[in-house]
This record gives structure tokens, sequence and C-alpha cells, in this order.
């Protein structure tokens, strides 16, 4: 529905009655109005408002524009709900609902629609693009792109045609020419052509050691919980982690586009997990197998240690029994040996002194 249209309607909404006399009650408790003098200057039909050299010089049938400073919304003829406070905002704007504040906002703005621009010269290239958002002097200098966001001195200030693009910071992503790119942080300036990349300040330096973070396929960021309460079909894994003796390990490096400084590394190709396995796997949004669910493996990597740790056990067990047994055996023996000996002893006493013959 256009705006203008949406407007008109709002304004035959009737008041409820019950909000009526408390209204009346406070009106007639404040002094008679009285018009104001001199009149305000800068108010035009249709609910128009400019003041300054050539503001809203070219309006015909626009409606609800707001012009302030030296050549604002100069060009516009018949578009509505505008706001340009500042010297050149909207300068060439021809389109609805786009608000521009501070010297040169948005000034070769055209036929791009749903735009704000809060700072000197944000988005001033910006023709034909729409729902933009920059705040901060020479914010989306060059863009020309769509639904791109920036927030700060210079944030996202080279990116020209490259779509959804949000960038916070004092420079923050001001190298970017790509779409789908987050850039948080002062000086997080991003690569000029890279596309559905997040870089975040400090990061790489920070150091925690509470909790690992996961991304899930729809980018929602969070961690593992382990607790009982949430889970359920809780039973002991079993034999599931003998899969783990299928798998392959390898080492590899990532292609240069991934990883510039291409340093050695050791893991599994999903795609070979995923045969032995394809529980062991996640996968992106288009349902491509992306990476190996590596903490699922240490927990299966864990069940097996205690597998063999309780076979070890078991064999230990079966080794001290069989030491001891050995030990009574051995004693057994010994005394024995004693016995015999004894005996032997008896004997060998108990024989005839030997006689010597007679010649």
């Amino acid at each position: 529905m256009n705006p203008l249209t949406e407007f008109k309607i709002f304004k035959k909404i009737p008041i409820l009655p019950l909000l009526i006399p408390p209204v009346f009650v406070c009106f007639g408790l404040l002094p008679r109005a009285q018009a104001v003098l001199p009149p305000p200057d800068g108010g035009y039909p249709g609910g128009n408002t400019a003041e300054g050299q050539n503001a809203l010089l070219s309006l015909t049938t626009g409606g609800y524009n707001t012009a302030v400073g030296f050549f604002s919304l100069r060009s516009d003829t018949t578009s509505s709900f505008n706001t340009a406070i500042g010297a050149g905002t909207l300068l060439a704007n021809t389109a609805d609902q786009n608000t521009a504040t501070g010297g040169g906002a948005l000034l070769s703005n055209t036929t791009g629609s749903n735009n704000m621009a809060n700072g000197a010269f944000a988005l001033l290239s910006n023709t034909n693009g729409s729902s933009n958002t920059a705040t901060g002097a020479l914010a989306l200098f060059s863009n020309t792109g769509n639904n791109n966001t920036a927030n700060g001195y210079r944030a996202l200030y080279s990116n020209t045609n490259g779509n959804n693009n949000t960038a916070v910071g004092n420079g923050a992503g001001s190298n970017i020419t790509g779409y789908d790119n987050v850039c948080i942080g002062a000086f997080v300036y991003g690569l000029a052509g890279e596309s559905n990349t997040t870089r975040i300040a400090n990061i790489y330096t920070s150091l925690a050691t509470a909790r690992a973070v996961y991304v899930n396929a729809d980018n929602k960021i969070g961690t593992l919980a382990s607790s009982r309460r949430f889970k359920e079909g809780i039973k002991p894994m079993d034999k599931a982690s003998e899969v783990l003796f299928a798998l392959k390990p390898v080492s590899f490096r990532y292609k240069k586009e991934f990883d510039a400084g291409r340093a050695p590394m050791f893991g599994l190709i999903a795609e070979d997990v995923e045969q032995v396995d394809p529980g062991l796997v996640s996968r992106n949004e288009k349902g491509e197998v992306e990476t190996v669910r590596y903490e699922q493996i240490n927990a299966m990597l864990l069940n097996e240690f205690l597998k063999e740790h309780r076979k070890v056990q078991e064999q230990e067990k079966t080794i001290a029994e069989l030491k001891s047994g050995m030990t009574a055996l051995a004693a057994t023996v010994k005394e024995q040996a004693a016995q015999i000996q004894k005996v032997s002893a008896q004997l060998e006493a108990s024989k005839p002194a030997p006689r010597l013959a007679n010649h």
C-alpha cells in the first residue's frame, strides 16, 4: 500500500470515545491557545516542511516530506515521507521513505527507498540501493547495494554493489566489496571481494576456558549442554562407538583461499566419515556435507577407552588371582620340598652303619 494512502487511512480512524473526556479535561486546564507570532515559515500544503535555499524546490504532489538545509530534497517531485536535514541531503532523491541527516548524506540517491543515513556524507554515492542504514560520517560512502548496515566512521566505506553486509565500529568493513559479511569492532577492515565471512575484533587473542562455541547451519551460535535436564532417550553407547575403527585419519592443508598460511593439519574427510556414519557429519544450509562432528568422536573415543579400560581391569584381576594362586602353590611346593627333605634326612639317619668285611 502507498505510504500516503496508509497515512490518509490512519487519519480517518476515529478516536475512542473513552479517551475523549480526559483529553478535554486536560485541554480545559491549559490556557487558551494562541497563534504564534510571527507564524512559522517553511510549512507547505500536503504536510511538507521546507527550510533553506532551494529546499524541496521541485515538489509537486509529494507529501509529508521535511527538508531543512541548502538544496535538501532539491529534486523531489512526487515522493513522500522523506526527511532531509543538512546541506545537500537527498539532493537527487525521487523515492519514498528515506531519511538523511548530515551534510551530503544520501546526496546522490535517486530511486533507492527506505534508506537512512546519519552523518556527513553517509551513503553519499547511493543511487538506487534500498533498505540501507548508515550511521557515522562517510559510512557506506560508496554504496549502491541493498540491505547493508554500517555503524561507525567510514564503516563499509568501499562497499559498492555488495548486499546484506553488516559492520559495527570505527572503520569496520571499510575494505568489504562482497556480500553477506559481518565485521564487528574498530578497524576490523575485512577483505575486498570476500563474502559470507564474519570477523570479530579481539576474538583471536581473547582467552576463554569455560565452553566451546558451536554454530548451526542457520547461523545460530551457542554452546553444547551436558546436563540431564536437556536430554531424553539416554542409554549406554555400547557398541555404537566401534564405527571409529573404520575411520581413516589423514594429514592435509586447506586451500590457499581458505587459509593463506596453509598450516599442516590432521583430521578426517567429512565425505569419508559420512560413508561410515552419517550422524558424525554436519551439513550446510544447502544440505551438503560440511564438517565432521569431532565432539561426538571424542565421546565415542571415551567410550572405547572405557571399554578397553574395563577389559584391562578384568585382566589385571585375573592376573592378580593367578599370581595369588601361584604364590599359594609356591608356598605349598616349598612346604612339600621341606617335608621331603625332612623325610629324606630321617631315612638317611635310620640306615644301619656299614660294616667292614673280615679278611
